[in-house]
């Protein structure tokens, strides 16, 4: 089972954080072979991080909270707030996979959140763009409950159109850029 976990910093533990890297790394480098995606979300500027997106394939929606609840930064106190989701990955591949690389371009995570009939249940047409789509479901993965998305794009207003405008409750759109260890 593939989740989305989105991690929000809270407000003023940048320096908690980077404390921390190291640690979250490590705990991070246990769930290599089961990661799909992984970074942080930017401040509009590019400049610091307000959040880490981890996208991973785990056995069950209990290891999937182990997974987000045991992050030594949520442990210590960096995060404001969770977002895991089950979500299911419609391109087949990892970030690393991606044709466009690690570099070059903007980078977004895109949020779409909402309830009832799945809005854009399939892989848009112009996928050469997409890192990782996907939907958010419910933990038995009944309900639909979003979309997420990282992609590049030339900005936000690009990023945010790979949804359908209306079908959402609400739409995020975070800078993003490929995460891990630096090489």
């Amino acid at each position: 089972m593939e989740f989305l976990c989105y991690h929000r910093d809270r407000p003023g533990s940048l320096p908690l954080r980077d404390e921390l890297l190291q640690d979250h790394w490590s705990y991070m480098d246990r769930y290599a072979k089961e990661m799909i995606a992984r970074g942080p979300t930017l401040a509009d500027d590019g400049g610091a991080p307000t959040g880490s997106v981890h996208i991973v394939d785990l056995p069950d929606p209990a290891a999937a909270r182990a997974f987000a609840f045991e992050e030594p930064g949520y442990q210590a106190g960096v995060y404001r707030d969770v977002l895991l989701r089950r979500w299911r990955n419609l391109l087949g591949r990892t970030m690393w996979d991606f044709p466009g690389g690690r570099t070059g371009g903007n980078r977004y995570l895109v949020l779409g959140l909402g309830s009832g009939e799945a809005a854009d249940p399939a892989v848009p047409a112009d996928r050469d763009e997409l890192i990782a789509y996907g939907p958010l479901l419910s933990d038995d993965g009944a309900a639909w409950l979003g979309t997420a998305v990282l992609l590049r794009a030339p900005d936000p207003a690009a990023a945010r159109a790979v949804l359908t405008a209306d079908r959402y409750t609400t739409v995020e759109v975070h800078p993003w850029q490929f995460g891990g260890r630096p090489s």
